[in-house]
């Protein structure tokens, strides 16, 4: 995942063939319409599983920068033993849909949950939508938990990552088309974006860690 260099994701590859194969069987039946409906699925393919590369910044080592591309829609303050604030994402078929790495940081949860693609205002979307929860850790002990939920997506959510990784800011770690992403942040954590804004993996920066203590052994 993190090495992938195909312009788009291995995973449209079923999904172009398929769509190709279509094209070319309609083109010898001469049946134009379903021709041309083959070829717009190819283009749609391309374009929700593209792969571009991203401009990596130069962020201090205690930046956090956005996993996914998308709209921050709010940002709220919780009362949990190890999380202060809530911050979601939302994200269309317009974005890009690699997830990358937030933070220099180990993986130390990932807990992955297959479920439903139901709409986000459906009551059940919540409890029983395919979702998977991250929590990366960085060596002076600031952890982020991340959840991403798929709402009505074509593909399920990929992540090519394993528990105990030590991952680099900004590396590709999974998939995810047509969704949200709840960030869950410590206290220490000052946040640098506003609801509304667009942004984008990678390259928008999220906030700053202000405590540089490092992690008891």
């Amino acid at each position: 995942m993190r090495s992938n260099l195909f312009p788009v994701a291995k995973e449209s590859f079923k999904y172009i063939g398929c769509s190709l194969g279509a094209f070319v069987l309609f083109g010898l039946l001469d049946f134009d319409i379903l021709q041309f409906l083959s070829f717009v699925a190819i283009g749609f393919f391309i374009f929700v599983y593209r792969n571009p590369e991203r401009v990596v910044q130069n962020f201090e080592p205690s930046s956090l920068v956005s996993p996914v591309d998308g709209i921050i829609v709010s940002v709220q303050e919780i009362n949990e033993a190890e999380y202060a604030y809530k911050v979601e994402i939302e994200s269309s078929y317009l974005n890009v849909a690699f997830l990358r790495v937030p933070l220099n940081a180990s993986l130390k949860s990932l807990d992955i949950k297959r479920g439903a693609r139901l709409s986000k205002f459906d009551a059940l979307a919540d409890k029983i939508n395919e979702n998977v929860t991250l929590i990366f850790e960085d060596e002076n002990a600031n952890k982020v938990k991340i959840k991403h939920m798929l709402k009505q997506s074509i593909d399920g959510i990929t992540i090519g990552v394993a528990e105990g990784q030590n991952l680099l800011q900004s590396s590709r770690y999974g998939l995810m088309i047509h969704g949200i992403t709840t960030l869950y942040l410590p206290q220490n954590f000052r946040f640098n974006a506003s609801v509304g804004n667009e942004i984008l993996a990678a390259e928008s920066l999220l906030g700053y860690f202000s405590s540089t203590k490092k992690a008891k052994k």
